[in-house]
């Protein structure tokens, strides 16, 4: 008889009863060196997903897991170019957040092939203008997955925007998790 790998969850957010929300970034996020200082000062428990090693975001002691390539997304794509793309990533990870927030059913095929064990999104994002979020209730909840966009310029950077959303994330009673530990 055939065995089939299971396929992994999409997450927007993580059930827990749990005080926590879970700060995650994108590709770029290495380019605010203010954004390494806060993750290494404060012991943030950060999570980068990057195409590249993101080596300094690391150091800092950020986790770094996979992101969907570069060009274009994954749906529609056979399984032979889904399963090559998500598992040709310079580090081993466990986590995946498709570009666009687009995956299709071959995209959880390929990545359970990859050894992914969860496809991440987000329900709120981080905008030069405040929160966003893509359902529910407008305001943090706990086990919410909040994605601090990429940063637009110096007003913008990522590292003033994360101590401003760590003010938010303090006024609603909650703290920072590791997401690895929840998923």
């Amino acid at each position: 008889a055939r065995t089939t790998t299971p396929l992994p969850p999409v997450v927007d957010r993580v059930p827990t009863t749990d005080r926590v929300v879970f700060l995650t970034y994108d590709d770029g996020a290495g380019q605010d060196p203010r954004l390494a200082t806060l993750i290494r000062e404060l012991r943030l428990p950060v999570t980068v997903f990057a195409t590249a090693h993101q080596s300094a975001l690391r150091k800092a002691g950020a986790t770094v897991e996979r992101r969907a390539p570069h060009r274009g997304t994954l749906p529609g794509l056979p399984y032979p170019r889904q399963r090559t793309a998500i598992c040709d990533h310079p580090t081993p990870s466990r986590l995946l957040r498709p570009r666009q927030r687009a995956y299709d059913r071959t995209t959880l095929r390929a990545a359970a092939h990859c050894g992914i064990t969860a496809v991440v999104l987000w329900r709120a994002t981080v905008t030069p203008t405040g929160l966003a979020y893509t359902r529910g209730t407008h305001t943090l909840l706990p086990g919410d997955i909040v994605r601090v966009g990429p940063a637009r310029g110096p007003a913008t950077a990522l590292g003033e925007r994360t101590a401003r959303l760590l003010r938010k994330v303090q006024e609603r009673g909650l703290t920072v998790g590791h997401l690895e530990d929840y998923l």
